[in-house]
């Protein structure tokens, strides 16, 4: 069975202080995109449909494998679905909020009680059909039809294909907490938000040296600066940092910036920052947009306000749009409010924290960073699932970065790829909106389009690779008709 790995997607540990030595992992390799066919389609065991009348379907232009369950004991996946969720994140929420046992809360503790006595026999336990309301969501319709095969055949929580699952998780707390329901105690109410707020206002030292490092490169667009950018939006703290001395002049700070990438590469299982250069280089000046699609809040968020900034004034785009969840969900996981109160809270620091603050609350005054929540980023689709209005209105984007690893998973659709073979651009380049980006440190056992000698020395030197963020790919995928 894996190791146990709390913090690796939900919980960043601000105790940890190596976070921020060893991110940038990012030397520019020339890796040719490479396109491969399997020999046989394998047919999906869960179509995930969107309910969207008007949805168009993009695919990928590989026949699709099986979706990952959570049957297998060892794996990820099951330690997940059959331990973690319910004694490490449900009882540590119930920890962090001791409103949960007050008398006002009380039908809401006992429906919580109620899911994890669900999840305590997940393998045996059926999934069910979210509650009838007196009041209207908006994503009934699409849960109802994501979970109608599975309630019929009363698959269990192990047996539904494992992004389900775990999304409808978070949707069940949500319902147990009458957070949709305007006369519940729980309404609007946030059980992630002290989580949340911890990371927040733990980052500023370790933002603080980030913002001070790259502060003189904001403005200079190369491809040693992009790639530090990225690197730092893909590695968070963990990016080494270290060897990067101050007052230098223009020669010795581009060489030394070489050295950064090269000492930080090592982990990167696959890397497209030259081909990102590439393609940027026909943006610059010229961009109106680019989407980011954002995972956690805390310093994680921090370092994707970081790399908007950089987007900016560097003049690879106008706008930024921040593309958020509708509801809180996998704990860490941001809302338009975390990402607003993430540069309010930084505008009232010091040093160069602050002055990056005050920068971005203007960038979200004047409408160069926009926020748009929408409930598809707290659904379990694929993304090539993603309804039209959405896909028409990414279209329009010159890039969007996708970051996360709950992200990834969507982005292929949560299916057992083969690691080497299916190459990202085939996967998720062909079916997306618009050119795709995706920083992934890997916290579960899926993948695509790594270097075959990568994924071998990872295996032979980490049981765990695949499961505890050590490792990283970069991916650019180009749409077909693009």
């Amino acid at each position: 069975m894996p190791k146990n790995n709390e913090n690796a997607r939900c919980n960043y540990s601000p105790s940890n202080p190596s976070i921020l030595h060893s991110l940038l992992l990012l030397l520019p390799l020339a890796i040719p995109t490479q396109s491969f066919t399997l020999g046989r389609s394998i047919p999906p065991h869960s179509c995930l449909k969107m309910s969207n009348a008007d949805t168009k379907q993009n695919l990928p232009t590989l026949p699709l494998p099986p979706p990952i369950l959570s049957l297998t004991e060892g794996t990820w996946a099951y330690d997940t679905m059959s331990r973690r969720v319910n004694k490490d994140i449900l009882q540590r929420t119930l920890d962090e909020n001791p409103e949960f046992l007050t008398p006002p809360f009380q039908t809401a503790l006992e429906s919580y009680q109620a899911l994890r006595d669900e999840l305590t026999a997940a393998a045996t336990t059926p999934l069910r059909h979210l509650l009838p309301t007196s009041y209207t969501v908006g994503d009934e319709g699409d849960w109802h039809n994501l979970l109608a095969p599975h309630v019929s055949s009363q698959s269990t929580w192990l047996s539904t294909p494992w992004l389900i699952a775990e999304f409808y998780l978070y949707r069940r707390l949500l319902e147990a907490l009458g957070y949709f329901d305007p006369s519940s105690p729980g309404y609007n109410y946030d059980p992630f938000l002290n989580q949340k707020r911890s990371g927040l206002h733990a980052s500023p030292p370790a933002a603080e040296g980030v913002l001070e490092k790259v502060d003189q490169i904001m403005t200079k667009y190369s491809l040693e600066s992009l790639g530090i950018m990225t690197s730092i939006a893909l590695w968070g703290n963990q990016m080494d940092l270290s060897i990067w001395p101050t007052g230098m002049n223009d020669k010795e700070e581009n060489v030394l910036l070489q050295n950064v990438l090269q000492t930080n590469h090592e982990n990167l299982l696959w890397d497209d920052t030259l081909k990102l250069k590439e393609y940027c280089d026909g943006i610059l000046n010229k961009g109106t947009n680019v989407d980011i699609i954002v995972d956690n809040a805390g310093l994680e968020l921090v370092t994707d306000l970081i790399l908007a900034d950089y987007l900016i004034q560097s003049g690879l785009t106008k706008q930024v749009t921040f593309r958020l969840k509708s509801h809180p969900t996998f704990v860490s996981d941001a809302m338009e409010k975390d990402l607003r109160e993430t540069a309010e809270f930084y505008a009232q620091q010091e040093g160069f924290c602050g002055f990056a603050g005050k920068r971005w609350v203007k960038y979200l005054e004047n409408n160069k960073w926009v926020c748009k929540e929408d409930n598809f980023w707290v659904q379990p689709f694929a993304m090539w699932d993603m309804p039209q209005a959405l896909r028409s209105d990414m279209s329009k984007s010159d890039l969007a970065i996708v970051k996360g690893d709950a992200n990834y998973r969507r982005l292929l659709g949560d299916l057992e790829w083969d690691l080497v073979d299916a190459s990202f651009q085939n996967v998720v380049g062909d079916y997306f909106p618009c050119p795709v980006l995706a920083l992934r440190t890997l916290k579960a056992e899926l993948g695509c389009g790594m270097v075959k000698e990568k994924v071998e020395w990872a295996k032979g030197r980490d049981d765990n690779w695949m499961v505890n963020g050590k490792y990283g790919v970069v991916h650019l995928g180009i749409p077909r008709d693009n």
